[in-house]
């Protein structure tokens, strides 16, 4: 489908009280007012160097932010697509697909709902953000894009 023809989405709702945008108004979720260096605190140098990788990946496929909550790091387009959580030596978290997406580096998947499944990963070197990770990684960008809800929904297999 061509940039063209993709259904126009709304603005983003700002939350009145904190000002993260959502795309979807009145979205639940917990203000709050965090800083990125919190989540690293007491924390090994390796998982600083992992986190640095995957927001660098993250970022070459477009613009995103970099959200600072309580217990993790969102990316987030227009929704966010991938979280993590810092742990002493490396990350854990999860990236948001269109479709179940069994793979080796998933360790669970939750369906949320028909076009978005939460498949958890933990990355304990840089050298996890291989090229099956990063094509994955793409695919969550386009979720956070909401590009999927330009495709029809896709029969389970």
């Amino acid at each position: 489908m061509t940039r063209a023809t993709r259904t126009r989405r709304p603005p983003l709702w700002p939350c009145p009280r904190c000002t993260r945008a959502f795309a979807n108004a009145n979205q639940s979720h917990a203000c709050g007012r965090h800083r990125l260096a919190d989540h690293f605190a007491g924390k090994d140098a390796e998982a600083r160097r992992i986190f640095r990788a995957l927001r660098a990946l993250l970022t070459s496929f477009g613009p995103l932010k970099v959200l600072p909550e309580k217990t993790r790091i969102a990316f987030q387009v227009r929704m966010s697509f991938a979280a993590v959580s810092v742990r002493r030596t490396y990350l854990v978290g999860h990236l948001v697909l269109a479709r179940r997406t069994p793979h080796r580096h998933f360790t669970r998947i939750e369906t949320i709902s028909p076009r978005n499944h939460v498949h958890a990963f933990r990355l304990d070197s840089a050298d996890d953000l291989d090229a099956d990770f990063a094509a994955l990684a793409r695919a969550a960008y386009a979720v956070g894009r909401q590009e999927h809800l330009d495709s029809p929904i896709q029969a389970r297999r």
